[in-house]
């Protein structure tokens, strides 16, 4: 479990997907295994556990980390949102839990070569899956000023993005921008000459943002969070833990869109839309981890799981 982050709130995760012997359950971020192997001693005798990662080190990893289970674990690297057809490739109809553990791993973090963090001198990727896509580099020298202000802005909730992103453009017509340090130092100076007095690193949001536009995580998660209510079996049970609002105001408005089912204007005397309920919320406020655990792994700090019951 060295390389992948430690996996956080798993009382709390097991509780929330009320584990059973002889239960199916999906992790769609499984990483390291360290949700999946308290799930599957959970589920001990006989559980399944089908583990999903977009990272070919993850998978590397939960194989080692999952091993005792062998039999009764399948992993495949793949986007969660390909959990429909993994399932069904697997010869699964539906599940009785889902897993989805977001963002960026303690391991994506601490791996130079991979371009996450402004704290290692690294060239500019941010894949999570490298054997796909634009990187990072790719996108801050082909896209517009104004486009690159939307992501900055949208995607990292940063004030200053208009700022920002006209500073990367004038920056790349002198020379390429390669590195994370690169980077990272052009959007200090454009804070810093605004005056930012902030408590975090200010290119933190920055740096988000372009993760978030690389691996185009808020539509996956979307996607993921429609296409999995289906695969549940009834009383299953859908837990995500996000790290950032927009994660989480993505899984909050999700989870009470399907509690309410019709989208009919609230004028109309009856219901002609047809949608009916198809989740229960458990949590009205998201989980959180207590003090023991943030001072045991600081970066749980952000961590809030929310969690759904099938109707």
């Amino acid at each position: 479990m060295g390389l992948f982050h430690r996996a956080v709130l798993i009382p709390e995760v097991l509780a929330s997907l009320k584990c059973r012997p002889g239960g199916v359950y999906l992790d769609g971020t499984v990483g390291g295994g360290g949700h999946a192997y308290e799930i599957l001693k959970s589920s001990s005798p006989g559980g399944l556990l089908i583990g999903i990662d977009i990272d070919a080190d993850a998978i590397v990893e939960a194989k080692k980390r999952l091993a005792p289970f062998a039999n009764r674990v399948i992993l495949v690297k793949d986007n969660f949102t390909a959990m429909e057809t993994i399932l069904k490739s697997a010869g699964i109809d539906k599940v009785d839990g889902i897993l989805l553990d977001l963002g960026v791993s303690s391991y994506q973090l601490d791996n130079a070569s991979r371009g996450f963090s402004f704290a290692l001198d690294a060239p500019l990727d941010m894949r999570m899956d490298q054997g796909k896509g634009p990187n990072a580099r790719d996108l801050i020298h082909s896209l517009s000023a104004e486009k690159l202000g939307k992501i900055i802005r949208d995607f990292g909730e940063e004030p200053m993005a208009g700022r920002i992103a006209r500073a990367i453009v004038r920056q790349r017509i002198v020379s390429p921008i390669r590195t994370t340090t690169e980077l990272a130092n052009i959007v200090a100076k454009v804070s810093l000459k605004a005056g930012y007095t902030g408590k975090i690193h200010p290119a933190t949001r920055t740096f988000q943002a372009l993760r978030i536009a690389v691996n185009d995580e808020l539509e996956n998660l979307k996607h993921a969070l429609d296409s999995g209510v289906d695969l549940l079996n009834p009383g299953g049970r859908f837990c995500v833990i996000s790290f950032h609002s927009l994660e989480d105001r993505i899984v909050k408005n999700k989870f009470s869109e399907k509690e309410k089912g019709c989208i009919c204007p609230p004028d109309l005397p009856v219901c002609v839309c047809g949608k009916k309920p198809t989740l229960r919320i458990l949590t009205k406020k998201p989980i959180t981890p207590d003090r023991d655990e943030i001072r045991k792994n600081p970066r749980s700090r952000s961590a809030k799981l929310r969690t759904a019951e099938r109707i």
